[in-house]
């Protein structure tokens, strides 16, 4: 078997296992990921630096190893292979020559490494097109590399595509910025080379050798393409061996960016060459997460496709106006409200004809008191008759969903719309209040939201809430539940109607009702009957005092 060993690590002394890519058995390519390790300066995959089966494991996920030390032993798929038994007495002559060999080939090839002290990083294949352009920069001058760590990340229209450094030294210079664009052989980075990843590239040419001789044709041209372009091996060779610790491909830089983000790369779909998660994919996954404002788990995962950008500015004038914070909270918890509670709106109007009299009766009483008496109060009041009949209504669902948690309280939310966005002040034990304190607090509250001035007390804890749009609103609208509620009542415009009496059509002032309610806690026949009782009660105020 041949020993696949920690490569050159640097200035570390040791390194972490964080992840296995191959299991026992699978079959692998020299630049197939074994493992992946990880400094406090960066995470990087150990390959196998030859074809065979994976015949041991030695290393564990959270195992310390250091440079040198054997991570996995691998059986040679041919005959080229033999000669690693020792204990062979007929394989030893045979074994002997490759040994030779190899020294024989490193004074050659560490030579010219003596002699320049330094080594230019470029770009690699790049396939059919041009021309590509420098999206991230990794590195400075008089940075530490090893190899394997990351210099640039570049991007083509079709992927992105990292560049690691193929010897360990110091950054002398770094040759492009990013959004630079370059070419299939432009200088990315100058990097010293030090004596010990001299000896190191030396040292792992030969285990590619053995290729060659069990597939001559094949591996030739291997050889000539990783000659030719060594940074685009890792891309090409992004077939997983079949694994359970290889489900994901990915580089360390991806992987180290989901870590520290909390990111399952599982669920982030790879736009890399055959399926590899690139950094941009990470970056794009969270990015997506955040603007759906709901958290996979929470929501069921319902990958709701976003609404395409477009760039106004392309026909005609534009300007950007920042939503205020108000509006833009207020937006986030209309939207988990609209994606996680199936709304039902029912659509009814009551006849206040008699309510509006009584009210208007009033008026010189409200001068006296210096006060004034609005619909709302009436609504607000008849509510509160209302729910005591149907307690499911001043409910939450527990979070199982199969419970009713019953309020025996009643706190009324009131939309008010405000310069800043929408805000839902709450009337604490609106049932223990009478018409005239249920419109003083109306006031005051709307008052305190329009000047910013409400308290965070003020804005908790509601059990039912009633979106009224006065004057400006129209026959009807479907309003929002504010969870964790299970209904909203929405009020339209007053205004008056022919309503028919028997014989003949009478004038009436009729008053638009829209109730939302979530039907998982209630159903259609339950929100008629509700609808249908505060008619009753608002058709005729005498009631509430039964």
């Amino acid at each position: 078997m041949q020993e696949i060993k920690i490569p050159d690590i640097g200035d570390v002394d040791s390194v972490e296992v964080i992840e296995l890519c191959v299991a026992v058995g699978d079959v692998v390519g020299p630049d197939d990921p074994i493992i992946v390790i990880e400094s406090d300066k960066a995470s990087m995959e150990v390959p196998a630096g030859a074809s065979g089966t994976i015949g041991e494991l030695v290393a564990a996920i959270g195992d310390s190893v250091s440079e040198g030390d054997v991570i996995a032993r691998l059986e040679a798929g041919d005959a080229a292979a033999t000669p690693a038994p020792a204990a062979e007495t007929a394989a030893a002559p045979q074994a002997a020559p490759e040994p030779t060999s190899a020294p024989e080939s490193t004074p050659a090839a560490a030579t010219p490494a003596a002699e320049a002290s330094s080594v230019t990083a470029r770009v690699p294949d790049i396939g059919d097109v041009d021309e590509v352009v420098v999206i991230e920069v990794l590195v400075n001058a008089g940075d530490t590399v090893a190899v394997g760590d990351l210099l640039v990340v570049l991007e083509s229209d079709k992927a992105s595509m990292e560049v690691p450094a193929e010897h360990a030294g110091t950054i002398d210079a770094v040759h492009v910025t990013e959004n630079d664009p370059v070419r299939e052989g432009s200088e990315l980075a100058t990097i010293a080379v030090t004596a010990a990843s001299a000896t190191s590239a030396v040292a792992d040419a030969p285990p590619a050798a053995p290729p060659p001789a069990s597939e001559p044709v094949a591996t030739s041209s291997a050889d000539s393409e990783a000659v030719a372009a060594p940074t685009a091996q890792p891309e090409a060779a992004s077939v997983p061996p079949t694994s359970a610790g290889a489900t994901v491909y990915a580089g360390p830089a991806a992987r180290r960016l989901a870590r520290e983000l909390g990111v399952d790369l599982a669920t982030v779909a790879g736009s890399g060459d055959k399926g590899r998660v690139l950094k941009d994919d990470v970056k794009a996954h969270v990015k997506k997460t955040l603007k759906e404002g709901v958290a996979t788990a929470a929501s069921g995962g319902m990958g709701i496709p976003p609404i395409p950008p477009v760039d106004f500015s392309r026909y005609g004038e534009t300007e950007l106006q920042p939503l205020g914070r108000t509006r833009v909270v207020g937006a986030q918890n209309l939207h988990r409200s609209w994606l996680n509670i199936p709304h039902v709106t029912n659509h009814d109007q009551a006849d206040v004809t008699e309510l509006e009299a009584f009210r208007k009766s009033l008026k010189g009483e409200a001068e006296r008191r210096g006060a004034k008496l609005t619909p709302l109060a009436f609504i607000i009041k008849a509510l509160t008759h209302v729910l005591a009949e149907f307690p499911t209504f001043n409910a939450s669902l527990d979070a199982s969903g199969e419970n009713y948690v019953l309020k025996h309280y009643c706190h009324m939310g009131m939309a008010v719309d405000t310069p800043g966005g929408l805000v839902v002040p709450v009337i604490r034990d609106a049932d223990q209040l009478g018409v005239w304190e249920l419109s003083a607090a109306i006031i005051e509250l709307a008052e305190a939201a329009r000047d910013r001035k409400l308290k965070p007390a003020q804005m908790s804890g509601g059990s039912f809430s009633v979106s009224s749009l006065g004057n400006i609103g129209g026959t009807g609208f479907t309003p929002i539940i504010n969870p964790p509620e299970v209904a909203i009542l929405g009020v339209g415009r007053l205004d008056t109607g022919p309503v028919w009496n028997g014989e003949r059509f009478v004038p009436r002032k009729l008053l638009p009702l829209s109730l939302s309610y979530d039907h998982r806690a209630i159903n259609g026949g339950e929100a008629g009957r509700f609808l249908a009782r505060l008619r009753e009660v608002l058709g005729d105020v005498r009631q509430l005092i039964l």
